[in-house]
């Protein structure tokens, strides 16, 4: 994002509804008020992995393929897949990966996939 300091309007970094940084998997990373990376380029497999345990889950192979799928769209695109693209790039349906995340695919394989906020959904 531009060059605004992540933390600017943060009044207390890290609580929710604030901006600001957390320590996870050892690291701190900044996010934006509803837990999304603030950066892109700061996500790590062990940060994804930390955040679907706090999610109450375990990251296993079909949840690596929708989330690298989603990593390496958003690069070479500068978007998230939607819907149709995600589930024709991974061969499975919104169903299957709806009940992997249990946030779903916006709060749950975006956020841990390390994608910015989708503001405009």
């Amino acid at each position: 994002m531009s060059g605004e300091d992540p933390l600017k309007k943060t009044g207390q970094p890290g609580k929710p509804g604030r901006r600001g940084y957390r320590i996870v998997a050892g690291r701190s990373i900044v996010f934006d008020e509803e837990g999304f990376f603030w950066r892109f380029e700061d996500w790590h497999e062990e940060i994804a992995e930390a955040m679907a345990r706090e999610g109450g889950f375990e990251l296993e192979e079909n949840h690596w393929q929708v989330i690298r799928f989603m990593r390496e769209f958003f690069s070479f695109h500068g978007r998230a897949p939607l819907n149709r693209e995600l589930t024709r790039g991974i061969e499975l349906s919104l169903l299957t990966i709806e009940g992997l995340f249990p946030e779903g695919i916006k709060r749950g394989a975006r956020r841990i996939a390390g994608l910015p906020n989708p503001r405009a959904c």
